[in-house]
């Protein structure tokens, strides 16, 4: 017999049930992952091979970071072994018709149903981390945290009936996963669509010979050509070797949703490391003018106004031409020079954004109280200052990411920023452009309609989580966040 009280009784049972349902929750966490542990091991193997590659003397025979990127790749490959269930090799969609059923897709279905069966698990899996994500947070709230209330809970809680800024984290949301499965949703890869497509071979039902026979991708491409009314594959359709195109093919035969998939993961690299860069000077200079004060802020005013006066497009266009021919021109095919510029010329729009928050914090009793004790500057400026504009720097990042997107696809327009043969979404309304009349209008209409639906989605979301933050602020939140960080 216990010697337990009903009251120790309860409790051991509240703490039993907490920690079961704790279990439960971090085991379908651990699921979740391991569904899809081979796929993050190629992409981190990938992106340090990628980087270690990219540093001056890796090319050179003997070096030692050229014998580093070698043993990534080597683990790299070894990656691709890894089985995960939101593989092409799990839901193949590349078959064809043998004359009396589809062979090589997934049960036998035909090429767009597979597809669309894979495009699908891929948004259920995405969602189903995001409904882990909410379910642990709510139970942390409720269970496991001490304070009923902080608030944080207002603004969740606000944001959450903001329907504008819902809008705009579901678009965010599907670009954001769009990019990280890049290479699963597409119906082809890249390297076959577009980098060494006559490496490759398909097999296609032939209706004359009534036969299956084999033609070099990079010929297929040729004769799927959209190039006006007499020659195009519109969206979702098949072209004359059995292979699906969701949003049809471009003027050079290649599958259109391929090179936009792949083109929103270079918007949205580039786009997070320029915001984020930006974020970091913007957040520091602000923090130390607003505590020094003095001539401190006003070297920092002179600077940014300096920087501001620098025509950002002719900048940009020389540092590109001069960077070039560089090391670091060709890092990440010239993105990462993009990712600089964007963050030295658009710092200065955020920091003046953050500037008058920050010069509020540093007047507050609690700031001399810390000063009293003897803390440090960093310290106050870390603990005390930093908590009360992070707000302010979410809503203009999530902002200016957006502008971010027009400027890259701008320069990809004019032929500057992102090399080819690296898709960029810019780059697929220039070719096109000559088509916009014709039968293939879909090549620039699609990839534009998509530019103005993310961009208004981030701004959404910006606007969102401002007026989650201050319910009471002014709707203008001013021109220079919407500008963006580009050009």
């Amino acid at each position: 017999m216990s010697d337990a009280t009903p009251v120790e009784d309860r409790r051991l049972f509240e703490t039993t049930g907490s920690d079961a349902v704790l279990s439960a929750w971090l085991l379908v966490g651990v699921v979740l992952f391991a569904l899809e542990a081979g796929a993050v091991a190629n992409f981190l193997t990938g992106l340090l091979a990628d980087f270690v590659g990219a540093l001056p003397t890796a090319g050179s025979d003997g070096s030692l970071l050229s014998s580093v990127t070698a043993v990534f790749d080597a683990a790299q490959q070894q990656t691709n072994a890894i089985p995960t269930v939101l593989s092409r090799d799990v839901v193949p969609n590349a078959g064809h018709w043998n004359g009396q059923q589809w062979v090589g897709t997934f049960f036998g279905l035909s090429p767009g149903v597979s597809w669309a069966i894979r495009t699908v698990l891929v948004y259920a899996y995405a969602f189903a981390w995001v409904a882990w994500a909410a379910v642990g947070y709510r139970y942390y709230r409720r269970e496991i945290r001490a304070a009923d209330w902080t608030p944080r809970d207002d603004v969740i809680d606000r944001f959450r009936s903001h329907r504008w800024g819902l809008f705009g984290a579901l678009i965010v949301f599907m670009f954001v996963v769009m990019a990280i499965f890049a290479p699963t949703l597409g119906p082809t890869t890249v390297e076959q669509n577009m980098r060494n497509s006559y490496a490759y071979e398909i097999d296609y039902w032939n209706e004359e010979t009534g036969s299956v026979e084999s033609i070099l991708v990079g010929e297929a491409n040729l004769d799927s050509q959209s190039t006006g009314d007499s020659s195009r594959v519109m969206p979702l359709t098949y072209d004359d070797y059995g292979r699906f195109h969701p949003f049809g093919t471009m003027p050079n035969g290649r599958d259109l949703f391929t090179f936009i998939a792949v083109g929103s993961r270079i918007s949205l690299v580039i786009g997070v490391l320029s915001v984020g860069l930006s974020a970091l000077l913007a957040v520091s200079l602000a923090l130390i003018a607003a505590y020094y004060k003095g001539r401190v802020d006003l070297g920092t005013v002179l600077v940014s106004d300096g920087v501001m006066a620098m025509p950002q497009l002719l900048l940009i266009i020389m540092l590109t031409t001069v960077l070039g021919d560089t090391w670091i021109g060709d890092v990440y095919s010239g993105g990462f020079v993009l990712a600089l510029i964007f963050a030295f010329t658009g710092w200065t729009y955020m920091w003046r954004s953050i500037r008058g928050p920050a010069l509020q914090i540093a007047e507050r009793a609690w700031i001399d109280a810390a000063r009293s004790f003897g803390q440090r500057p960093r310290t106050i400026m870390r603990k005390h200052m930093l908590p009360y504009v992070t707000g302010y720097v979410l809503i203009y990042a999530s902002m200016t990411l957006g502008g971010a997107i027009i400027s890259i696809a701008g320069l990809s327009y004019l032929g500057l920023g992102v090399a080819p043969p690296t898709p960029e979404w810019g780059r697929a309304i220039k070719l096109g452009q000559d088509y916009v009349t014709t039968g293939s209008w879909h090549i620039s209409l699609i990839p534009g309609v998509l530019i103005t639906l993310v961009v208004t989605g981030f701004n959404a979301l910006g606007d969102g989580v401002r007026d989650a933050i201050d319910p009471q602020s002014d709707s203008a939140i001013g021109s220079a966040a919407g500008r963006g960080g580009g050009a």
